[in-house]
């Protein structure tokens, strides 16, 4: 098993952040035993880790620590090429099912869950979700180009414009960052949807960012797809490190066109999607 200290290059560095801060390091990877999964999260108490194992038509269950599988949602619900499997406050997992353009929601217990509802409309090929507090959710269309919010089922509020947009997350302050990947950029939303903040261009080179998540001091962790890396941006929008060596690989520091992330405290997740795995990384205080 590797176990390497993997110091991520650091390309430009926004106030408060040094490249000694971040540093990862690799711990372990899962059996090519998933079909192209994409983006993941993680159960309420951390035990299991669902990803939503695309080429499997299902959400897949993993011992969060082994990365062995452990259970699957979904099988029998006739999912379609699922992008985003995101546990929401209310501890229900919410489904991007991708290929039926719609959100289907699953009542967890462990590694099993049962279908409780379905969400349609407004959205094409949906590749993120994301619930918050209060009951309002958040969905992308990467086939329709736009985000939605439902409250109630409803669409409530929708911005277009977006190409191909993947995923959808909150940040401390309640606005929302969207992974615009078919533009090559970050867009920061505010709750009713109107654009913040635009990270793109040279300083960052995104091409295709897919799915991301934040560190508990602020640092947003976006898989950027194309260039086979792990982009870190600081609570200011600078451009602080990347992770992977940029070329397709499978060992530690190696990325093949990863999608997912999901942290917890200093341990992180990756969908190393081209691999067929999930790989787990540690940051390094």
């Amino acid at each position: 098993m590797w176990r390497w200290l993997f110091v991520a290059l650091v390309l430009l560095l926004p106030t408060g952040v040094s490249a000694a801060d971040f540093k990862v390091e690799f711990v372990s990877a899962s059996e090519p035993e998933l079909s192209n999964p994409h983006d993941i999260d993680l159960s309420p108490t951390g035990k299991y880790l669902y990803v939503a194992d695309l080429g499997h038509d299902r959400v897949s269950v993993l011992d969060a620590h082994s990365l062995q599988i452990v259970g699957a949602i979904g099988e029998k619900d006739d999912l379609s090429a699922p992008h985003d499997a995101h546990v929401g406050p209310d501890g229900s997992l919410y489904v991007a099912d991708t290929g039926n353009d719609r959100i289907v929601i699953y009542d967890l217990n462990g590694a099993s869950g049962k279908k409780t509802g379905v969400i349609e409309g407004g959205i094409y090929a949906p590749e993120g979700v994301f619930a918050r507090s209060g009951g309002r959710i958040y969905a992308t269309g990467a086939g329709s180009g736009n985000i939605v919010v439902y409250e109630n089922g409803k669409v409530v509020a929708e911005a277009k414009g977006l190409s191909a947009p993947h995923d959808v997350i909150s940040d401390r302050n309640g606005s929302f960052w969207v992974a615009d990947a078919g533009n090559d950029r970050m867009v920061l939303m505010s709750k009713d949807l109107k654009v913040k903040k635009i990270l793109g261009g040279d300083a960052y080179k995104f091409s295709g960012p897919r799915y991301q998540d934040m560190t508990d001091d602020g640092l947003l962790v976006v898989a950027d797809k194309n260039t086979h890396s792990i982009k870190v941006i600081g609570p200011d929008g600078g451009f602080v490190a990347v992770i992977g060596s940029g070329k397709r690989g499978k060992g530690p520091g190696e990325f093949t066109t990863p999608e997912g992330v999901v942290i917890r405290g200093n341990d992180i997740w990756f969908a190393d999607s081209g691999n067929n795995r999930i790989v787990r990384y540690r940051i390094v205080r």
